[in-house]
């Protein structure tokens, strides 16, 4: 073991390999965003293929939202068996994401060419959201030890990349019009083996864990807690044991960002879900016949990537905690101007709606992990931000199984049911920044 560290070292250091051109040329934060971007197109590459499988299987917009809610129950279950064992700050983060992108390309491969009904592509779906438990939180502890001095602009172009991910099937089927779906879904499987190599180049962030993550708390915690009018709470890490889940949501600042977080997380997916039917039953369809409904979900879920980059950019000057409430209550205004307005509006007003609402919906999710990562325990970076996701990813499916099955019956109304999680995001946010904390 020690003998292949030193080798591995010893390449590191050679100027002429792989790790120089990603570490010091691209740079490790980006390698990582772009591996994100690769790994996690995944996540809907069934979704991208959601016409061809209604034909293929007889399947209702319900059971598409089923096989999304699968990968969702996976993704929970993933990242619950990281936070509760530890497995995130006990093994090395790399070697986890590499793990996680070849099974999850070997599973979602399976899914195009083995899957002969919704049972079975269910299941493959279940397993494969598995393996994204271990892709997209563990990128995200990679980026925080890659770059613990600027946690929310690097967070933002992680999740940037998250959002072009799931847009990504939806351009390679617009992209691949004339080729089977199940060559569109092996290719998100080719993608996902590419982002297991970089990661598996780039390696691990030059600091330790601990090291990183005290780096985190010292250089964030204070001036945020200075920009949010709070003084720096004494964390529940000192006492001769070591830290809990539990000790993290004792925290008042990461209690807050977590309620914020679990706001944004209904609406988000179930949008997301939602996109390709909210194109073509409304009259924003009549803009798209030339560009068809594939790459038009691709501009309005894509172009959230601009709305995390923005973000990160006025979170330098603005800091987080606005920038991650200004883009929920956006968001959220969006919802009920869609919910009441879908029948009403101009086709190009509602196309410029659903573009702003796709910016906007996902803008606020780097800031919120941002702001948990700078508040919770040191030693807790990687549980704590697994379980939040884990939380976060159990309200969607709630709210995906909710918003398939509600369109079935009420069609575009169905986006009443999204605007509750912006409202409790924000207001969850708000009293719990105000309250005092939990002993």
């Amino acid at each position: 073991m020690k003998e292949s560290t030193r080798a591995a070292s010893a390449a590191r250091k050679d100027g002429g390999t792989a790790y120089d051109f990603l570490a010091r040329r691209l740079g490790p934060v980006p390698t990582i965003a772009l591996a994100q971007l690769l790994g996690t197109s995944l996540w809907f590459s069934a979704n991208s293929a959601a016409d061809d499988l209604m034909r293929a299987w007889g399947a209702t917009p319900g059971d598409i939202g089923l096989l999304t809610s699968a990968v969702q129950l996976g993704f929970i279950l993933g990242t619950l068996a990281i936070s509760v064992s530890g497995l995130a700050d006990r093994f090395r983060a790399s070697v986890i994401f590499v793990c996680s992108a070849i099974a999850g390309a070997c599973l979602n491969a399976a899914f195009a060419w083995l899957a002969g009904g919704l049972t079975a592509g269910a299941l493959l779906r279940f397993l494969v959201g598995i393996c994204l438990a271990g892709i997209y939180p563990v990128g995200m502890k990679l980026i925080v030890h890659w770059a613990p001095e600027r946690t929310g602009t690097a967070l933002a172009q992680l999740v940037a990349m998250l959002t072009l991910g799931t847009a990504l099937p939806h351009a390679l089927r617009a992209a691949g019009a004339g080729l089977s779906w199940q060559t569109v879904i092996v290719a998100s499987s080719v993608l996902a083996l590419v982002a297991a190599l970089l990661v598996r180049i780039l390696g691990d962030g030059p600091r330790t864990r601990a090291a990183a993550s005290a780096s985190v708390a010292s250089a964030a915690a204070a001036p945020t807690a200075a920009r949010a009018g709070h003084g720096t709470e004494a964390m529940p890490d000192n006492v001769g044991r070591r830290p809990t889940i539990v000790d993290a949501f004792r925290v008042r600042r990461f209690r807050a960002a977590a309620i914020g977080y679990f706001g944004h997380m209904w609406e988000l997916y179930a949008f997301w879900t939602l996109v390709p039917l909210l194109i073509a039953r409304s009259s924003a369809a009549e803009l798209v016949p030339g560009m068809g409904n594939s790459a038009a979900s691709f501009c309005v879920i894509g172009i959230g990537a601009l709305g995390c980059l923005l973000g990160g950019k006025l979170s330098q000057r603005l800091g987080s905690a606005k920038v991650a409430l200004g883009a929920l209550s956006l968001s959220g205004l969006c919802a009920v101007t869609f919910a009441a307005g879908w029948q009403t509006l101009d086709p190009r007003l509602l196309a410029v709606l659903l573009l702003v609402w796709g910016a906007a919906v996902v803008a606020d999710s780097p800031q919120f992990s941002a702001l948990s990562a700078r508040a919770c325990p040191p030693r807790l970076i990687g549980s704590a931000l697994a379980i939040q996701n884990s939380i976060g990813f159990a309200i969607t499916v709630v709210s995906i199984a909710g918003a398939s099955a509600l369109f079935q019956h009420i069609g575009l109304d169905a986006t009443w049911l999204l605007v509750p999680g912006p409202v409790i995001g924000v207001l969850g946010y708000a009293l719990a920044s105000s309250e005092r904390r939990v002993l």
